[in-house]
């Protein structure tokens, strides 16, 4: 996995639609920390994991960020591909260990290891236009069958822990959870919240609801129509005896559908 190039960890995505913008997000780490307002903000930008490529930050660099924050709350704008799953493991659980509140912000793409990140967020705002993206782990793996079948004996275990992390958020059983990790399933902002792993989508419009009738309400507009339309015999204008059948009908005809 240490060896492994940029171009062999983009091909690990089974959907390569989006792999060309995934490598456009540019490699940025930082923090920021404000005394006067308790707060603590780190960017969170391009690959997980100190030994992928030579611009790169770790779960070390997230744990003295987190360590110089103090009790503050934590703010983090989030816009990764993902990358080591160790890595996203461990700063998931440093952020689970902080005193003050945690919320995240994906401002594009929360991928992998990076959803797992996600995962440790107090409060989750997808914003505008974001994905959230869960798959299967994986690994570049060289050697005799017996090494590769060990090998995916890691990555099912790894997976069973990853499904846990997501099963804190999730409103939905471990075995759709599983199935989405299997399929590799992209998640628009909205459909991350459907599902439980964000608290709100940033910007979109809900559904509008229709509006319900209570049976108390339903009842009395019932009854109002059966006043209307029944007959009201004793307020009948009285007929002429000297009108003929047609001029009697078209006068009740009149009354009814006044």
């Amino acid at each position: 996995m240490r060896g492994m190039t940029k171009e062999d960890f983009f091909k690990m995505f089974k959907n390569q639609s989006y792999v060309n913008q995934l490598k456009e997000i540019p490699q940025k780490f930082n923090a920021v920390h404000n005394e006067e307002t308790n707060t603590s903000e780190i960017t969170i930008y391009g690959v997980i994991g100190s030994s992928w490529w030579n611009d790169s930050f770790s779960a070390s660099d997230i744990d003295q960020a987190i360590k110089d924050a103090g009790t503050n709350d934590i703010i983090i704008n989030l816009n990764s591909p993902g990358g080591d799953a160790f890595d996203g493991i461990s700063i998931f659980n440093r952020l689970k260990r902080h005193q003050g509140k945690v919320t995240i912000h994906v401002d594009g793409w929360a991928c992998s290891a990076a959803s797992v990140i996600a995962m440790a967020a107090d409060e989750l705002i997808m914003e505008l236009g974001s994905m959230f993206m869960i798959h299967e782990a994986s690994n570049i793996v060289w050697g005799t069958k017996t090494a590769m079948r060990k090998e995916a004996d890691v990555l099912e275990e790894l997976e069973e822990g990853i499904i846990d992390i997501y099963m804190t958020k999730a409103n939905v059983s471990r075995e759709e959870i599983r199935q989405k990790v299997d399929a590799e399933t992209w998640f628009s902002a909205k459909k991350a919240v459907e599902y439980g792993f964000a608290t709100k989508a940033e910007g979109t419009v809900e559904d509008p609801i229709e509006p319900t009738n209570s049976i108390e309400q339903k009842q009395q507009i019932m009854n109002e129509l059966k006043n209307i339309l029944k007959p009201n015999n004793q307020t009948q204008e009285p007929v002429p005896t000297s009108a003929t059948p047609s001029t009697v009908d078209s006068q009740k005809k009149r009354k009814r559908f006044f």
